[in-house]
């Protein structure tokens, strides 16, 4: 490993043993850990369909990958290797721990051989009226391939054995997660709660599906296939856009396998078998695993009814400037306001778009759609704002990894109902978060915007720290006007000097913003950079931070994900320092502040800062110019940078040790969510 860099593909595996680490950290509540060892199964899920399939397609570039990456891929894909399997050891140990965990407060997870007679019968019912006629199996011959296996589904890998002849026949069976729940409750007994793995009741009737095989003996492994997710969008230019992508996502299902995970009591006959028909080769991720795979199902596992297994909950507060039955227009016109969920309730956007969907003086909205919520409130105003005469104008990004398809219906559906779509800018994914509403009243034109880090979606708004400004301020609403602008005409960049937009401006801008604290630095003042941020991996911005560091700029960096910087090394980085937060809200809010000669300056931004979001995407970072909110965000920014809870250390070994101050006990989004409450109950006060 690089003393200057450290490989994005590895950092992120250190931030998903961040996530592991509360899976198993005893003062989290117990089902709240088993959702953590949820989430890192769907984390890693994911880090294979992308990361690891984007590592061997450059791996097999041979030695111009170590040009394009500025590291080996292939030693990366043998350390990727070590560490997953590594971690695979701990997960493991978790999840049993947190089983006898359960067992202790009398919930039992138990098995087909395990049931009681009562159970047994529920079982058996529950197989024939609810799972018998989903099961396809599909025989595994000698000489013929496997169907297409879906990337997201786990499968039974079937052995059907004869005694008197020791031959052995083979078949495939999907366990139908997507139409049936994975955990089913079963009845109680001695006053105990007992729950089964779909898995085992389809063990359990096996017999019944294969009852035309003479068979002496029947057993069932789980496996678990994860594909390349890559899309390949062709230049053919009969075709439409949205045709070229339906193709892709299609192509997409037969995507090369990148990791195998099977059931380590698999015989070894059977698993030889199953890598020769599925393709893999002795360079491929195969990981032995336990009886089940697919934790990602344990973020839904039932609830057992007893409170103090979950996070008591925190109820979101009202922003103390937007009062029931208020207009927010209003509010915006006089002031700046910045949200900032989960603390604030999204309930405040979708109020805002519904105020615009029925104001006689609102002409139009325009937004950006990225990620939207399964029943999209944000969908239904727009839908309502067109029913009531408005124009509007979506620009939906159909490259939204994983929604391409969600997006494809919803840009169906908005146009269905008049509303003017605009499929993205071709060869940039738009990623920016921007919503603008035109109001025009006698000979005035008032614009209205709202800018974020995060998407319009109601569902991950409850989950994800992110920030949303409203705001009046011409200086914004004018540049935001000009985006949309772009979105219409791609060939016409107009002039932007308030908003910083991507990929044409970001890059000179933070280097500019870096110089200026280096300059400083070295004139003898105070000089110092505070970023807040999903991912830091562009090596031209590390440098550039080395150099501030070496100048003596105090560096002090709050990064959740991919994180390429070496913090803390001597003539290199020992001016900068860096953790990583995680708790029960994924931090995912993105805003920086630089001292700027005690002048402070302060965005927030839709872009992390990677090569991609930089060069490769319509990003948007705007400045905060309200000072009462640029002094919210400093003091957001000093409550995390004191956690002393569930903030990690940043280091170069990527030791992940929590950080210890011996103060008074800091959870930051615990004093986060006090701080807005405070804030939100004095702005009452003086309403009052």
């Amino acid at each position: 490993m690089s003393r200057t860099y450290t490989p994005k593909e590895i950092s992120w595996l250190s931030f998903n043993e961040r996530v592991l680490q509360e899976a198993g950290n005893r003062e989290v509540p117990l089902l709240e850990r088993f959702k953590f060892l949820g989430i890192y199964s769907n984390n890693l899920d994911e880090y294979f369909r992308v990361r690891v399939a984007g590592l061997r397609r450059l791996a097999r570039l041979g030695s111009k990958s170590q040009t394009i990456l500025g590291y080996n891929p292939k030693s990366t894909l043998k350390k990727v290797q070590e560490i997953v399997l590594e971690q695979n050891e701990k997960f493991e140990k978790i999840f049993a721990g947190l089983l006898q965990e359960l067992a202790n407060h009398n919930i039992h997870i138990i098995n087909e051989k395990e049931l009681n007679k009562e159970q047994a019968e529920f079982v058996r019912s529950y197989f024939i009226s609810e799972v018998r006629t989903r099961l396809m199996p599909f025989m595994i011959e000698k000489d013929a391939g496997l169907p297409n296996l879906r990337d997201d589904g786990i499968y039974l890998a079937i052995q059907l054995y004869r005694n008197d002849t020791g031959k052995n026949r083979y078949a495939l069976m999907e366990i139908p997660t997507q139409v049936l729940p994975r955990f089913v409750i079963l009845p109680e007994s001695n006053n105990g709660k007992y729950l089964i793995f779909l898995d085992d009741i389809i063990r359990s009737g096996l017999r019944e599906i294969f009852f035309i095989f003479d068979f002496s003996d029947i057993q069932a492994y789980t496996i678990k296939l994860t594909k390349d997710a890559e899309l390949e969008l062709t230049d053919d230019i009969s075709e439409s856009y949205i045709e070229k992508l339906s193709r892709s996502l299609q192509q997409r299902r037969h995507g090369s396998p990148v990791r195998f995970i099977y059931d380590r009591n698999m015989p070894a006959e059977m698993l030889k078998m199953l890598t020769r028909v599925l393709k893999f080769g002795p360079d491929d991720v195969i990981i032995p695993g336990n009886r089940y795979h697919n934790f990602k199902d344990f973020m839904n596992f039932p609830n057992p009814g007893k409170k103090k297994f979950y996070f008591e909950p925190l109820v979101p507060i009202p922003h103390r400037d937007i009062l029931p039955g208020k207009s927010i227009l209003s509010v915006m016109k006089k002031k700046d306001v910045m949200l900032f969920f989960p603390y604030h309730p999204f309930d405040h956007f979708i109020d805002l778009l519904r105020e615009a969907s029925i104001d006689p003086f609102v002409t139009s909205v325009h937004i950006t759609l990225y990620r939207l919520a399964r029943n999209s409130s944000v969908i239904n105003a727009l839908l309502n704002a067109v029913r009531n005469g408005k124009k509007v104008t979506t620009v939906v990004e159909l490259q939204a990894r994983f929604d391409e398809e969600a997006n494809i219906l919803w840009g169906n559906k908005l146009m269905e109902e008049g509303v003017r779509v605009i499929y993205g800018v071709p060869g940039l994914k738009v990623h920016a978060k921007l919503c603008l509403i035109t109001r025009v009243k006698g000979d005035i034109t008032q614009r209205y915007a709202a800018v974020g880090t995060g998407n319009f979606n109601e569902d991950t708004a409850r989950l994800y720290t992110d920030h949303l400004l409203l705001t009046s301020n011409k200086k914004i609403t004018n540049e935001v006007y000009k985006v949309f602008s772009f979105f219409n005409v791609n060939y016409r960049k107009d002039n932007f000097y308030h908003l910083v937009l991507s990929p044409f401006f970001l890059r000179n801008r933070m280097t500019l913003l870096i110089e200026n604290e280096i300059k400083n630095a070295k004139a003898g003042k105070k000089a110092y950079i505070w970023l807040k941020l999903n991912n830091l991996t562009d090596t031209d911005i590390i440098n550039q931070l080395y150099e501030a560091s070496n100048a003596g700029v105090t560096v002090r960096l709050i990064v959740r994900g991919m994180f390429s910087l070496v913090p803390g090394v001597k003539n290199l980085s020992e001016n900068i320092k860096a953790i990583g937060i995680v708790d029960r809200f994924l931090e995912h809010t993105r805003f920086m502040i630089f001292c700027n000669g005690g002048e402070e300056e302060c965005f927030i931004s839709s872009a992390d800062l990677m090569p991609r979001n930089i060069d490769h995407r319509i990003e948007v970072t705007c400045p905060v110019f309200d000072k009462n909110i640029r002094n919210e965000l400093r003091h957001i920014f000093e409550i995390q940078w004191n956690d002393n809870v569930k903030a990690r250390k940043l280091d170069p070994s990527l030791s992940n040790k929590f950080v210890k101050t011996g103060k008074e006990a800091v959870r930051s989004q615990t004093e986060v969510y006090r701080y807005l409450r405070k804030a939100a109950s004095s702005g009452s006060a003086k309403e009052k």
